[in-house]
């Protein structure tokens, strides 16, 4: 005869077997997000999940976990911090620096270290291997933004914040510059409780957006999103979103930056997240010079990659012809046109685009005084 493990002392064991990993926290969720559909299936009739299908392919399997994974009863959510360790105490502060230098490239804070997805899933895979040595064998799956999961919303419901007004989860002693993973189980443990919303009245993070995606709290439109401009969408960018960009390359953090919670924001535990290929510091003409074998090499490993070597040209590009309203910047012509031929009709109509605005800059500047003969 089969002894059942002790459901409710693995319960209080998980949580430390995770920190043990380098999970930041680790909370247990029950599979009921019935409330979470009609929101859902709203949001995808009005299309703001754009091109990323995958949001719609899968139906209402987003919000019930035990059709993705037949015989889940249980989600066992976790976080794990990604702000660098190097990260100044001022680091909001620097970032909002950096957005008004218009030759500085700004990467997502997230992005300039490893890929999170390997980096979680292996922590997470870890953390089964760890409950089956307890419980013996059991159903299970991981996910790290791999598969239709609603990853805030089970969050959520396992007590590891609440979802802010940005539509990403807080937390009150880590803010919301985390991870999240989940492991989908059979195994029916206790189940955490939710905590309560504090974003009070706050409305930072909507009047911050820069092209002014969040619509309202809790409502966002992800084809007017920086982070969707930049990383998801394939194509052109809308020709009227594009000055809104600034200098931004890879994701955006303008509504995080502004949120009161992230002075709380932890450092990362783990030394993934450092920063590669000095992003926190590149400049646009810099990074816009690699070549694509150059852009393989250094973003092995790195989550921007996948992107690939177009749209990351496309995406500074834009940028480069945002700096112009600085006034005449003529390495940042000189390396746009460098471009000019590029293979990729994507590419060039973003470099044109750009010396547009560098041409309008030069014909508003006024003439060079003349001597009298």
């Amino acid at each position: 005869m089969t002894t059942q493990p002790d459901f409710f002392a693995l319960a209080q064991a998980i949580p430390a077997w995770g920190r043990e990993l380098g999970l930041a926290e680790v909370r247990i969720a029950g599979i009921d997000l019935k409330q979470e559909e009609a929101g859902l299936q709203a949001w995808l009739d009005a299309g703001m999940h754009g091109e990323m299908d995958y949001m719609a392919s899968h139906g209402m399997k987003r919000a019930r976990p035990a059709d993705l994974v037949p015989g889940t009863v249980r989600v066992i959510s976790a976080r794990l911090d990604y702000l660098p360790q190097e990260a100044p105490e001022s680091w909001r502060a620097r970032e909002h620096g950096r957005q008004a230098e218009p030759g500085a490239a700004v990467v997502s804070v997230y992005a300039r270290g490893r890929d999170y997805h390997k980096v979680l899933r292996s922590r997470l895979q870890r953390l089964a291997d760890r409950i089956a040595e307890a419980a013996g064998p059991f159903g299970y799956r991981v996910f790290t933004d791999s598969a239709p999961v609603l990853e805030v919303a089970l969050a959520s419901h396992a007590g590891l914040g609440w979802r802010g007004k940005h539509t990403l989860l807080l937390n009150r002693q880590a803010g919301s510059m985390f991870f999240l993973g989940e492991i989908f189980t059979d195994l029916p443990l206790p189940v955490d409780a939710p905590v309560s919303d504090h974003c009070g009245a706050c409305h930072a993070c909507i009047d911050a957006c820069p092209t002014q995606a969040i619509l309202g709290p809790y409502k966002l439109d992800a084809r007017r999103c920086i982070s969707y401009l930049t990383i998801e969408l394939k194509g052109s960018i809308p020709e009227e979103l594009r000055p809104l960009i600034g200098n931004r390359v890879y994701g955006c953090d303008d509504c995080q930056l502004v949120c009161p919670w992230n002075k709380f924001a932890q450092r990362a535990v783990l030394p993934d997240f450092a920063v590669r290929n000095g992003l926190d510091d590149a400049s646009l003409v810099e990074l816009f010079a690699w070549s694509e074998d150059e852009f393989n090499q250094r973003l092995e490993g790195s989550p921007i990659r996948r992107i690939g070597h177009e749209r990351w040209l496309r995406n500074i590009a834009v940028a480069l012809g945002n700096a112009a309203a600085a006034g005449p910047q003529p390495a940042m012509v000189a390396a746009l046109e460098a471009r000019i031929g590029h293979a990729s009709e994507v590419v060039r109509e973003h470099v044109d685009w750009a010396l547009a605005q560098h041409r309008q800059v030069k014909l508003r500047q006024p003439a060079p005084a003349t001597s009298a003969g």
